[in-house]
């Protein structure tokens, strides 16, 4: 009955609850949007690490985050050699510049990034791709993320500047968008003529390599580790380094923690804009209320009617809410904004706007315990 009653209430009465529904559709969005753009913001902080097909990377003890890597010698390949199990080692450097278009304009800061060139190599794997990747052998040839073109006012084929030297842009790539720089990516001795204050004699910011059998996994490892300390050098699982990096940007760094802050506050402010919507939605409709109390329906049935019609409420406004998210992911990924539409924040963002919902509704009928039908009816 009580089912059939709220049911009722909601479709007679709906011009009383549209705004509700508006309300958490739109709460959700703002909490969901929010939530979105951090883990995308913070997530770009490790994209040398989820942009390559490297299995683990060895760099410098000690380090934080993957762009703050120190160079390691190149006598700790010593060590990678000697393990048999080891299929691929590759170095990947990172150094700094200053872009100049060769025609004006595009004075920027840049990340250098030095990769192997080569067809079988593993850093960046994702996103520069074989035919990119044969043409970086080429002297003073770099590609970079497309989103950064106008930045750079570059174009594909165009020279440009960077630290004085001249390079040659064959072409873009796609998914190595900085946070505030830009990326730069050239073979390795292209990076080295680029940033001289790289390392020329084999060392590097980072050694990358897999395992070839999984089983032996744990045994190398553990004959790495054990070395790493005389050695002066730490081994992360690609995975780890990038969870180290993301949790570095999202922690320890003032932009992250400002975000988080924002995030924080856009969730409140949709929790209060839901909360006192379906407050007032629910409060309209108390005369109603009142009559089913005087008619003798106890108040645990007017608790289950609020509580079915909070629910179809939220529900109703959080697959508004699902249709708008995708709609704007789309958007974001068109124009390359780092928006991470991850299943977790979608769920998160609705069991947060539900559980208001059903809170508000029950806030604004506990008025009815306290309250003389008789005076409700008036």
């Amino acid at each position: 009955m009580a089912v059939a009653i709220a049911r009722k209430t909601l479709l007679y009465e709906w011009r009383r609850f549209l705004p509700a529904v508006a309300a958490v559709a739109f709460s959700g969005l703002l909490m969901t949007a929010q939530g979105a753009l951090l883990l995308g913001i913070v997530s770009a902080n490790s994209l040398y690490v989820t942009q390559s097909a490297a299995s683990y990377w060895l760099g410098f003890p000690g380090t934080q985050s993957v762009e703050l890597g120190r160079t390691v010698p190149a006598s700790v390949l010593t060590n990678l050699y000697a393990e048999p199990a080891i299929s691929h080692i590759e170095p990947f450097l990172l150094g700094s510049g200053d872009w100049r278009g060769i025609h004006g304009g595009g004075g920027v800061s840049v990340t250098v990034v030095g990769i192997d060139a080569q067809s079988d190599s593993i850093g960046l794997a994702r996103v520069v791709p074989p035919n990119l990747r044969a043409r970086l052998r080429e002297p003073s040839a770099v590609v970079v993320d497309a989103a950064d073109s106008d930045k750079l006012s570059i174009g594909a084929g165009d020279l440009a500047e960077v630290n004085g030297h001249t390079v040659h842009v064959i072409g873009f790539i796609d998914g190595l968008r900085g946070l505030g720089g830009v990326n730069v990516v050239g073979s390795l001795d292209t990076a080295r003529i680029l940033d001289q204050t790289l390392p020329a004699d084999g060392a590097a910011t980072y050694f990358l390599f897999n395992i070839g059998k999984e089983s032996e996994q744990s045994r190398v490892l553990s004959r790495l580790n054990k070395r790493a300390p005389i050695e002066r050098f730490e081994i992360w699982p690609a995975k780890e380094l990038a969870d180290m990096s993301t949790s570095y940007m999202l922690f320890d760094s003032g932009a992250g923690i400002a975000f988080v802050f924002a995030t924080l506050i856009a969730a409140t402010i949709g929790a209060l804009i839901t909360s006192q919507t379906l407050m007032a939605a629910v409060a309209g409709t108390i005369p109603q209320y009142a009559t089913l109390r005087a008619l003798g329906v106890p108040f645990s049935g007017l608790r289950k009617i609020v509580i079915e019609q909070a629910a179809w409420v939220g529900f109703s406004g959080l697959i508004i809410n699902g249709v708008l998210s995708v709609a704007i992911g789309v958007i974001a990924m068109v124009y390359k904004v780092p928006f991470e539409l991850d299943g977790a924040v979608l769920v998160s963002a609705s069991l947060v706007v539900l559980v208001v919902a059903i809170l508000a509704c029950l806030l604004a009928i506990h008025r009815l315990r306290q309250a003389d039908p008789a005076t409700l009816l008036r």
